[in-house]
């Protein structure tokens, strides 16, 4: 008895395991509930949002009252009316005039120049720092646009740390609304000189926008973090505009107290850009804010919520984020929130304590803005320059004031310089108090409204279910692809059972290095003087089409076998377990580095992992069901193709009317342009899978 007990406790499984194979016996009802679940548990993201707090103590927004005085804001207003009163002058003057007003305040004044940088895809940008990836040496002959910059040491302060202030201005087009910008950043900048509490430096960055504010920003911290020393920008023997440079910068430097070097402070502790609309409100002052950087980053909750609390609190201000307009007239939708909030109410009257539900209106709104908020982080662009401190590692956000009225027909403009300066004077003030870098809140969320939040513990769920039935579902095909071949008794057999998956992940790497290589053509095609984004996106599909065969018959292993052998009729299973487990990897590595993009991408490219089956077998059942799964699965296939995919998401998020193949081709090259993971997701996981997939739709078992 003791030898059968000893035997049956070695035989008995623990209950995990037990639990796990039960799963992947049923894979197939799982992975139903899974994508239910995922899509329920997404659309209760805005009920489960919670309100903004301040985390960190220190900040104490609000606690003192604003001393930027009326006399700050006339002073602003005389900086604004020179500036717009210059006409079409030459853009050096206003960047004197800039400059002469900082100086007039004993701020280090100093002039960067930068050159425009074209964009161009790289390889190695995606996995190198944000300086190491740009050529220093430009490659054209365009004169230099000139940043202006202004320091104001803290008296309290030892140096180490610092505010930044950016104001982009556009020189050459003297525009209303960024001499308004300057004159609120002016009149801050003003009374911070003043000011005897200030413990933090003040740095004032005028960005020349004439080539693009994001790359003003970034050329002034690539050589604030990164200088670079004895590198020639220009070639002046090729350019033949030396002389010209050369007169530009003597104009600068007509004030003695002007600094010829780079000046620095200490590290960035935040950063905020300030702009203002050109079109007026009608209805109230309001603020827009801007915090998505590259690869979905955002910068530490605390910054918005301080900026929200003062705003509204303090200046009156309406808090505006961005939302998919196209969204707010959805009728499902609606009835979707009024079934909520029913929810909500019922529960409620059975315990009060139980918050859950909010109004239909609410719900609607909240939506919007998550979707947007989902969308614009899974695309790895900056929405605004602000997205340039992000890749140092410095929380930053754009703060664009909408005025009541229309700037041309604005009459009180030093009422609107003062609010918006007390506004800012707020902000600066809470981040002066900080003793550390922001790091009390949350960095992964996603906003439903200026005043909540869906924090990364809430907002991972639907992600979770959705690849969750992955795994399972891989389990269970390479299970009955194992099972269906039926080997000899020898040993040489059973081995070549065992390894056989190997075949299946040998196709699928095969597939992956034809992604790398249709991800690295435009680094060739960019290359092609005079064509067009058609020209190129056509010429991008044919090489991509031709290298897959060519590779293949490189490498001698062809995925379009014709072969119907046995041992063969159930390869699709063993190559779909493969191809499933490539794309739970592709997504999983995804979701570390941008969380909004394995999101969307999985909404696209799970279903028709899970669903592709070969439809010669429907087609052989003839059945009302195997012909609507047939249907369904080229409906998902065609829909996961990425330039289509890209199309409804166009179509569903920014609503266009209209829409050409070379807009794909444009979108491609932003993503390339800023770095963004989401291109190398597109070229490496999410079209290589969809490729495999439909092989295996069309494979001939």
């Amino acid at each position: 008895m003791g030898e059968g007990e000893g035997e049956m406790a070695k035989v008995r499984t623990k209950p995990i395991v037990r639990l796990g194979i039960f799963l992947i016996s049923h894979s197939s009802f799982v992975s139903v509930i899974c994508l239910i679940a995922a899509v329920v548990a997404l659309l209760l993201l805005p009920v489960l949002a919670k309100n903004t707090y301040i985390s960190e103590n220190a900040l104490m927004p609000g606690s003192a009252n604003n001393m930027l005085s009326t006399q700050d804001a006339s002073e602003a207003n005389k900086l604004v009316n020179d500036l717009t009163h210059l006409g079409l002058r030459s853009p050096i003057e206003s960047q004197k005039i800039v400059g002469q007003y900082m100086s007039g305040l004993d701020a280090e004044v100093t002039y960067h120049k930068f050159y425009p940088q074209l964009n161009r895809i790289h390889p190695l940008h995606f996995f190198t720092s944000p300086d190491s990836g740009i050529s220093s040496k430009t490659l054209n002959c365009s004169l230099p646009a000139f940043n202006t910059v202004g320091i104001i040491r803290a008296p309290r302060g030892d140096g180490k740390e610092a505010i930044v202030l950016v104001t982009p201005y556009n020189p050459e087009k003297n525009n209303v609304g960024e001499a308004l910008s300057l004159g609120i950043a002016y009149s801050v900048f003003s009374l911070l000189s003043r000011v005897t509490w200030l413990a933090k430096d003040i740095v004032w960055l005028v960005a020349d926008s004439r080539y693009g504010e994001y790359s003003a920003v970034d050329a002034w911290l690539r050589e604030y973090h990164n200088p670079v020393y004895g590198v020639h920008m220009v070639d002046s023997e090729t350019c033949n505009k030396g002389n010209t440079t050369n007169a530009l910068e003597q104009k600068l430097y007509v004030d003695k107290k002007f600094y010829s070097g780079f000046r620095r402070a200490g590290t960035m502790a935040a950063a905020l850009v300030i702009k203002v609309a050109e079109d007026g409100n009608h209805f109230e002052d309001g603020l827009n804010i801007y915090a998505e950087a590259s690869n979905g980053q955002m910068p530490n909750l605390d910054l918005i919520n301080i900026v929200n609390y003062l705003a509204v609190h303090k200046q009156g201000l309406r808090i505006k984020v961005k939302k998919i307009l196209s969204l707010l007239g959805l009728r499902w939708l609606n009835t979707l929130g009024v079934i909520f909030e029913s929810v909500g109410q019922i529960a409620r009257s059975l315990n009060p304590e139980w918050k859950f539900g909010i109004p239909a209106s609410e719900y609607v709104e909240g939506t919007a803005t998550l979707a947007s908020s989902l969308y614009y982080q899974g695309l790895g662009v900056p929405t605004g320059p602000h997205g340039a401190f992000r890749d140092y590692q410095v929380d930053a956000i754009t703060l664009e004031i909408s005025p009541k009225v229309s700037l041309t027909k604005m009459i009180r403009r030093n009422d609107f310089i003062l609010r918006g300066g007390r506004l800012i004077e707020g902000v600066v003030r809470s981040i002066n108090n900080l003793l550390e870098k922001f790091h009390q809140s949350f960095f992964l969320y996603l906003l439903t409204s200026p005043s909540k939040f869906v924090s990364v513990g809430v907002y991972m769920i639907p992600f979770a279910l959705l690849v969750a039935p992955l795994p399972l579902v891989a389990a269970s095909l390479h299970a009955d692809a194992s099972k269906s071949t039926t080997p000899q008794n020898t040993g040489d057999d059973v081995s070549c059972k065992s390894w056989k998956w190997l075949n299946s992940a040998q196709k699928v790497f095969v597939i992956h290095l034809w992604g790398i290589t249709v991800t690295l053509l435009p680094y060739f095609l960019c290359r092609i003087p005079h064509s067009t984004p058609t020209n190129n996106f056509t010429l991008w599909g044919l090489l991509s089409a031709f290298s897959l065969f060519i590779l293949y018959w490189i490498l001698g292993s062809s995925v379009f076998e014709a072969s119907t052998s046995k041992p063969q009729k159930r390869e699709w299973a063993s190559l779909k377990s493969v191809t499933i487990t490539a794309a739970f990897i592709g997504l999983s590595l995804m979701s570390v580095i941008n969380f909004a993009t394995a999101q969307i991408g999985a909404l696209f490219i799970v279903p028709v992992c899970l669903m592709a089956r070969p439809l010669r077998h429907d087609a052989l059942a003839r059945s009302l069901g195997t012909l609507l799964r047939a249907s369904l699965n080229l409906v998902l296939g065609f829909i996961a193709f990425p330039p289509v995919a890209y199309v409804l998401l166009k179509v569903a998020f920014d609503d266009v009317d209209g829409f050409n193949v070379g807009e794909y081709w444009n979108w491609m090259e932003s993503l390339w342009a800023w770095n963004s993971a989401t291109y190398l997701y597109v070229g490496i996981v999410h079209l290589p899978c969809w490729a495999l997939c439909i092989h295996i739709l069309f494979h001939p078992c």
